[in-house]
C-alpha cells in the first residue's frame, strides 16, 4: 500500500460527520488515524506524537488549517499536509499550497477521492524504488498511469470503474456490501440509491471477466468479492 499500512495519519475537521467518514476510510485502508476537531487540539496532538500526515480542513472554529500549517513549518516539521476545505477558488488553493501544504480537495468530495490523494502525497514519500501497482492474480492497476490489464490485454474503464476496482484489489477476498463501496466510491453526502453499486459492479465485471476466468463475484444478500473462481 503506498505510503504504508501503518502510515500515521491525523484528520482535522469541525464536523464530524466528515472526520467519521474520512477516518473510517483511512481505517479501511489499514492506515493510524486519529481525529482532532480544533486547530489548537490537532497543534497539541501533534506535538504529542509524530504523523505522517495531515488530513486538515481550512475553516476551523479557534485557528485556521492554513495558521496550523504555518505554525507546524515553523517547528521545522516537513510532515505532509492535505487540505479538505469548501472554498474553491484558485486565490485559496494558492495560499494554502504557500503556507506548506501538500494538495487540497474541495468539498464535497468522494471518500475515494481523499483516499487517492492521501495515497498519492505518502507515496510522493516513499522510497522511489517502490513498487507503485497494484495485482490480483493477472490483473494488473497502475495507479499513476490509470491503466489496467488482464495478462496482456489492457482493460479501458471510466474513472468510477477505475475506483471500484481499485477498491476491491485493495481489499482482496474481502466480500464488500453495497454500502461499503457507494461510501467509498461516491461522495460522503451522496443520497443516491445503493442500486447504482449494482449497476456500476456490472459493467466492471464485464469488461475484467471478459480477458480471462471470472475474478469479480458476488455474494447473494451479502455484496461482492474480488477472488478466484474455486
Amino acid at each position: 500500500m503506498p505510503g504504508g499500512a501503518t502510515a500515521r495519519i491525523l484528520v482535522v475537521d469541525d464536523e464530524p460527520a466528515i472526520t467519521d467518514s474520512v477516518a473510517m476510510a483511512l481505517r479501511y485502508e489499514g492506515y493510524n488515524v486519529a481525529l482532532a476537531h480544533g486547530g489548537n487540539e490537532a497543534l497539541a496532538l501533534i506535538a504529542e506524537r509524530p504523523f505522517d500526515l495531515l488530513v486538515l480542513d481550512v475553516m476551523l472554529p479557534d485557528i485556521s488549517g492554513f495558521e496550523v500549517t504555518r505554525r507546524v513549518r515553523s517547528s521545522g516539521s516537513d510532515v505532509p499536509v492535505l487540505f479538505l476545505t469548501a472554498k474553491s477558488a484558485v486565490t485559496d488553493r494558492v495560499a494554502g499550497l504557500s503556507v506548506g501544504g501538500d494538495d487540497y480537495v474541495t468539498k464535497p468530495f468522494s471518500l475515494m477521492e481523499v483516499v487517492a490523494r492521501v495515497h498519492a502525497v505518502l507515496r510522493r514519500r516513499a522510497p522511489s524504488g517502490e513498487d507503485r501497482r497494484l495485482r490480483f492474480a493477472d490483473l494488473v492497476m497502475d495507479e499513476e498511469s490509470h491503466e489496467v490489464w488482464r495478462g496482456e490485454t489492457l482493460i479501458n474503464l471510466t474513472a468510477t470503474e477505475f475506483n471500484i476496482l481499485r477498491l476491491f484489489l485493495l481489499n482482496p477476498r474481502k466480500v464488500l456490501s453495497k454500502n461499503q463501496i457507494m461510501d467509498h466510491v461516491w461522495r460522503y453526502d451522496f443520497g443516491g440509491n445503493p442500486n447504482i453499486v449494482e449497476t456500476y459492479i456490472g459493467y466492471v465485471r464485464k469488461k475484467i471477466n471478459a480477458a480471462g476466468p471470472p475474478l469479480l463475484q458476488t455474494i447473494r444478500l451479502v455484496g461482492y468479492v474480488l477472488r478466484e473462481v474455486q
